[in-house]
């Protein structure tokens, strides 16, 4: 039988990132590390170990399991979450740790025709999820987190709350979204007020926001855009309830859509964010909207859509096709 880390460390870990307001996401993934790392030694107390230790530790994932950069990059921020904010344990051998490079690569980016039989090859709430990440430049859980307050009809934008880095943007609201979003919301709200004819409990909520508003997770507003048909046990509370729906159903819808579009490429629900990016900038609009748009706190990472703009080999006109041409 396989042992576990004791439950008091393990427990300290979800407190502190309960305590720090981090996603039960990295909450899962940082939780999952610690185990791993204590288990590859034995089940040592981190305590009774140090940098050889995180390093032969990361060496494995390298070197035996072969994981990428990103993945190794994840289990490290893991172990230094570990030690210096929940152990307290000061890192002064940090900068010895080797950090794999992650490789550069360009986005995968869809052509307007692309993207255009992808959309025709969904269909339902699928499609207008898609619709939506295309048309606003959202991250996937940004549109599965979505809440119906955020969505304003009037002014013709979608508040995107704790996005990446938990910082709050606008983003537009496609006017040829309008008729369907609101038809859509209209049938959500049928299922909200069978949820509030029921009892049953509100949606989840931010914990500040829940002492200081109790019944806010009861209304309307508050209430998920894209609700999950069925109900689920919140891992934190323990709570019975709806939560939004999940989002590999999308991912999932997206890869096979992709097969009945014909498209080869190895897009994924991220591509149509890339996709956003790239036309806008070659519609002409300025890098610093779009930069605002997306949510990134550097331009420098909105600039590698500049890298797919022009046509193959940066618009340089093959020689090939000058001897064709005459």
């Amino acid at each position: 039988m396989e042992t576990k880390p004791p439950d008091t460390l393990i427990n300290r870990v979800r407190e502190t990132i309960r305590y720090k307001h981090y996603s039960i996401r990295t909450e899962r993934s940082y939780v999952e590390w610690v185990r791993r790392f204590v288990r590859f030694h034995g089940m040592q107390h981190p305590r009774e170990m140090g940098a050889p230790e995180v390093r032969a530790f990361l060496g494995h994932l390298a070197s035996e399991l072969k994981v990428s950069a990103a993945t190794h990059h994840q289990a490290l921020s893991a172990l230094l979450f570990l030690y210096k904010e929940v152990l307290g344990v000061e890192l002064p051998w940090l900068a010895e740790l080797d950090r794999p490079k992650k490789p550069k690569r360009l986005p995968v980016v869809l052509g307007h025709g692309e993207v255009e039989r992808l959309l025709t090859a969904l269909d339902g709430t699928h499609a207008l999820m898609a619709q939506l990440l295309y048309g606003t430049g959202m991250r996937l859980m940004e549109c599965v987190r979505l809440r119906v307050k955020d969505v304003d009809f009037e002014r013709s934008e979608i508040l995107v709350r704790d996005g990446k880095g938990a910082k709050d943007r606008v983003t537009m609201l496609p006017a040829s979204l309008v008729p369907p979003l609101r038809a859509h919301l209209a049938r959500v709200r049928q299922l909200w007020e069978r949820d509030r004819e029921v009892g049953r409990p509100g949606v989840q909520m931010p914990e500040a926001l829940v002492r200081k508003y109790p019944a806010a997770p009861c209304e309307w507003g508050w209430f998920w855009a894209f609700p999950a048909r069925g109900l689920s046990v919140d891992p934190r509370s323990g709570i019975e309830r709806r939560h939004h729906t999940h989002e590999q159903a999308l991912q999932r819808a997206i890869k096979q859509a992709l097969g009945h579009a014909g498209i080869a490429k190895p897009a994924s629900t991220h591509t149509l964010r890339h996709s956003f990016a790239t036309h806008l900038l070659q519609s002409g609009y300025d890098i610093r909207t779009v930069q605002e748009l997306l949510g990134h706190s550097d331009v420098s990472t909105t600039m590698i859509y500049t890298h797919v703009l022009n046509r193959g080999g940066r618009g340089v006109v093959s020689p090939m096709d000058r001897l064709l041409a005459g």
